[in-house]
């Protein structure tokens, strides 16, 4: 890819297709900016000949401005971000592992976005190269329709890694492929997985959404339950979800959903969810066990017991499946949420147990607490309620009743 944003740049005068003042892009789009930078860095190393060094105008961390008026630059995988540009070409990495059309912004809409872009220039090139994954988004549809296909427009090649790059060791592939015969089959074989599935469709999602309601205020009489995923404030966001059981209808209610992203102090987010949950009169949150001792000891000192949920994730997730498939899960209109619980894969392993979980670089911080909150409002049970004049007749101090009480 470097190799052709090199080529275009240097060897094609787009001049007298463009207005004054304007230049032509090479626009290098990835998942992040830090992956597309990694082409970034093979396009200097090539330009770093001396025939080629002469066309160097300017170099930024994030473009390389060369003669005839054409620029190298790097973009992330936004089909805002990407407007407003004239490009010469598209050179679209790892595409297979970008947002597909479960998410807000799908793999689809990006690559709608560049097309105009590259309406003014004759012979613009959308070149898109990656690593197979999953049978669905972009890149399975243009291998769907266009692999092994005579088409004058559209040229789709597949091989595996040793045919693209010899210099990688065979030892290294039968390890793979001794460790996860489906995972190596994509990475150096170039096979699309039979063992990814989408979880849930965007269809069930939506239709479990209240238009409008972001958020339902504590009600007396109603029985909440809190379920946080921690973070340590570097890498991933911490969220807290709160729900209910409607006992009339038998729906589990999500009342309120928070989402905090790094950097942030955990001190400051515990104690701000803390605030939260009192005001639902909860003094119990449910999390990951993974988390280890610091969210049980800054819960503790904001007066709320912090429990490690006795299901890992997957399991959360399989049991929030028929709730939302049966209507009886009500979620609140939040698009980041949405997109996570629509973005989330089921994964066969080896052994044949299914496992659920984001897809390569997503999140579903926001899905684990919603799952966690929606699936114990349902299966948890409500607190007993004692009477005081019980309490006397069994001869239990009335402090202790108190403090009991405190609990509930």
């Amino acid at each position: 890819m470097a190799l052709v944003a090199v080529f275009l740049a240097c060897f094609r005068d787009y001049r007298p297709h463009l207005g004054p003042g304007e230049r032509a892009t090479i626009m290098v789009v990835a998942a992040d900016r830090k992956q597309a930078r990694t082409v970034l860095r093979y396009v200097r190393g090539l330009l770093a000949a001396p025939p080629l060094a002469k066309l160097v105008e300017n170099d930024t961390a994030e473009s390389i401005e060369l003669a005839k008026s054409a620029v190298i630059e790097v973009g992330t995988a936004s089909h805002r971000s990407i407007r407003g540009y004239t490009v010469a070409a598209a050179l679209c990495d790892e595409l297979a592992f970008w947002p597909t059309e479960d998410s807000a912004a799908p793999d689809v809409e990006i690559l709608a976005a560049l097309r105009p872009a590259m309406a003014t220039i004759p012979n613009a090139m959308l070149l898109c190269a990656s690593s197979p994954y999953a049978r669905r988004g972009a890149l399975w549809d243009a291998f769907r329709r266009y692999f092994g296909k005579d088409d004058p427009m559209v040229l789709v090649w597949k091989a595996p890694t040793r045919v693209m790059n010899p210099s990688v060791p065979q030892r290294v592939i039968d390890g793979a492929i001794e460790r996860d015969p489906a995972s190596a089959a994509a990475e150096y074989g170039a096979e699309f997985r039979s063992d990814v599935e989408s979880f849930v469709t965007r269809e069930v999602v939506e239709a479990a959404i209240t238009p409008g309601r972001f958020e339902l205020p504590p009600n007396r009489g109603v029985w909440y339950v809190a379920f946080t995923d921690p973070s340590g404030g570097s890498a991933d966001a911490m969220t807290l979800a709160i729900a209910h059981l409607d006992r009339k209808t038998n729906c589990a209610v999500l009342d309120a959903i928070r989402e905090r992203r790094p950097p942030f102090s955990p001190d400051a987010v515990v104690q701000e969810f803390a605030g939260l949950v009192k005001s639902y009169r909860v003094q119990r949150v449910r999390g990951d066990r993974y988390a280890g001792e610091w969210p049980r000891e800054r819960f503790r000192a904001h007066g709320i017991q912090y429990e490690p949920a006795e299901k890992p994730k997957s399991d959360l997730y399989r049991d929030l499946l028929p709730l939302l498939n049966s209507g009886r899960a009500e979620l609140l209109d939040h698009p980041r949420l949405a997109a996570q619980l629509c973005g989330l894969e089921r994964r066969t392993a080896r052994g044949g147990r299914d496992s659920v979980d984001h897809p390569p670089n997503g999140h579903d911080d926001l899905a684990n607490a919603a799952a966690g909150a929606l699936a114990h409002a349902v299966s948890g049970r409500r607190p007993m309620v004692i009477n005081p004049e019980v309490l006397r007749l069994v001869s239990i101090p009335q402090t202790r009743y108190g403090q009991l009480y405190s609990q509930f």
